[in-house]
């Protein structure tokens, strides 16, 4: 498999992961950051067993939920013809999965350390919870939801146990970065070819990097 090709499938696999996870991430950090409930504590371990986790654990729950065979993915076939099993969708959910304690921590973090009273002066000022959510609190939060984007990116990108073992490697649909690094160093003639790759995966961990503090300045710079 030529290496745009992979390149190009990681990226679409890594992009996709982090748009599916963000909405999650941030319903999980805000209700974490601004609500005691019992069971709290219970709820941000699980959230972060893909952390701590072997990889591969996670992709076996996987499997067991979203195969072909699992309690969701049996459903989702029979209900709309759709299925993770062996497609490239099935290695965005793994690491999307895998990203999201990465995008759920410093968004959370960013939550705690609003200061309410700039919302509630929003509000008295005649700002509805939308306008001021989207006008005062979105704002501060853009440099948590970066940072945590950023780390779950290269966090899916990079990602491997689960996704090989949830999806499997095929060439041309669950091959991505770190499964054809894999795939070569097993091939006794792919060293120089797994040695590309693996410099293309360090480039695009640095760009992604230098992208997320240009942004931050960009970020900080208007606020001021």
């Amino acid at each position: 498999m030529p290496e745009a090709e992979i390149i190009i499938l990681s990226l679409k696999v890594a992009g996709c992961a982090i748009l599916g996870a963000l909405p999650v991430a941030f319903c999980f950090a805000w209700l974490l950051a601004r609500f005691e409930f019992p069971g709290k504590s219970l709820l941000q371990a699980v959230l972060t067993m893909p952390l701590v986790l072997p990889p591969v654990v996670t992709g076996y729950f996987l499997l067991v939920l979203f195969g072909a065979r699992g309690a969701i993915g049996s459903l989702l076939l029979e209900w709309f013809g759709f299925s993770f099993a062996f497609r490239w969708t099935g290695a965005a959910l793994a690491a999307g999965v895998m990203a999201l304690p990465l995008l759920i921590r410093p968004i959370r973090l960013a939550i705690e350390n609003i200061d309410k009273g700039l919302e509630e002066a929003a509000r008295t000022l005649g700002a509805g919870r939308i306008k001021a959510f989207m006008t005062v609190t979105l704002p501060l939060l853009a440099p948590g939801i970066i940072a945590g984007s950023v780390l779950g990116f290269a966090k899916a990108l990079g990602e491997f146990g689960a996704t090989i073992t949830f999806v499997s490697n095929i060439p041309g649909e669950t091959q991505t970065l770190s499964l054809a690094i894999y795939a070569l160093l097993q091939s006794p003639s792919g060293d120089a070819q797994a040695l590309k790759l693996i410099l293309i995966a360090v480039i695009l961990s640095v760009l992604a990097v230098i992208l997320s503090e240009w942004l931050q300045r960009r970020l900080s710079g208007a606020k001021q």
